[in-house]
């Protein structure tokens, strides 16, 4: 990963490109069920450890777009957007949320079920929760790293609380993305000569967990890494003549350049 930037754009979008969104959707989606199926074992046990290492290996994509689950429409406007305009190929997040739990359904269903088979074993069920969980992370965590460019889709449904001074978020998937946008390393595009860093060394907050009344968690979200993108912005990166999608990326990352405090 390269760049980052918080995306705060209205909900009133121009819902022409979302067919095209749903494609690209549709295409990762395909990719990680046919993953996902290739690491269950002949005894019907996963393979942890080829899916820690593969998960994904079909999908390249250009730009991570992190959001709430509540914004999946607008992702897949944004990603249908970038697509017809620059060709730029964007994985939406949620593609992976939906069939994890798909996968921990069957995992439940098989392996977690008492002997009624009407109720699942609490404990059983917490240790097949945790290894999906943790493998999802893994995945995420991949596909950040591996695309050059990360979209935080800022919205009052992907943060709990917002002010100058304190955002908070009650994602868990939201709150470990962008977390994990700190500590990852810093990839520079081979075609950009000048070497760059754009993340500050500054250690992730700390979450605050609220009281746990119907289990409402709020994370601290630190997005001070992350540049700014709003509709003005967008309009004016939109302008601009691309070749290619990483020519589109360039103009993008000249557009919003890293603040000199960041150079290595």
């Amino acid at each position: 990963m390269y760049r980052g930037f918080n995306l705060k754009i209205p909900n009133d979008l121009n819902t022409s490109s979302i067919e095209t969104g749903r494609q690209i959707s549709k295409i990762n989606n395909d990719n990680v069920k046919k993953s996902l199926d290739s690491f269950l074992l002949n005894n019907g046990s996963l393979d942890g450890t080829k899916i820690m290492e593969e998960w994904f290996p079909e999908i390249k994509s250009h730009i991570f777009l992190s959001h709430s689950h509540k914004d999946e429409e607008k992702a897949l406007i944004i990603a249908g957007m970038l697509y017809e305009e620059f060709k730029i190929w964007t994985f939406i997040d949620s593609t992976v949320w939906g069939y994890s739990n798909e996968l921990l359904k069957k995992i439940d269903d098989k392996y977690c079920l008492q002997s009624n088979g009407e109720m699942y074993d609490y404990n059983k069920r917490n240790y097949s929760t945790a290894h999906v969980h943790l493998m999802l992370s893994s995945a995420l965590n991949k596909m950040i790293d591996t695309s050059e460019c990360l979209f935080f889709l800022n919205s009052p449904n992907s943060i709990s609380t917002s002010t100058e001074i304190s955002q908070k978020t009650n994602s868990p998937w939201i709150f470990s993305e962008i977390a994990t946008t700190k500590i990852i390393r810093k990839q520079t595009p081979k075609r950009l000569k000048r070497e760059t860093r754009l993340f500050s060394t500054e250690e992730v907050k700390n979450l605050n967990e609220s009281a746990l009344i119907k289990l409402n968690i709020e994370y601290d979200l630190e997005l001070s890494h992350l540049s700014t993108l709003n509709t003005v912005d967008l309009v004016k990166w939109y302008k601009t003549y691309a070749n290619s999608p990483e020519e589109a990326l360039d103009n993008l990352y000249k557009q919003h350049p890293i603040n000199t405090k960041f150079l290595i």
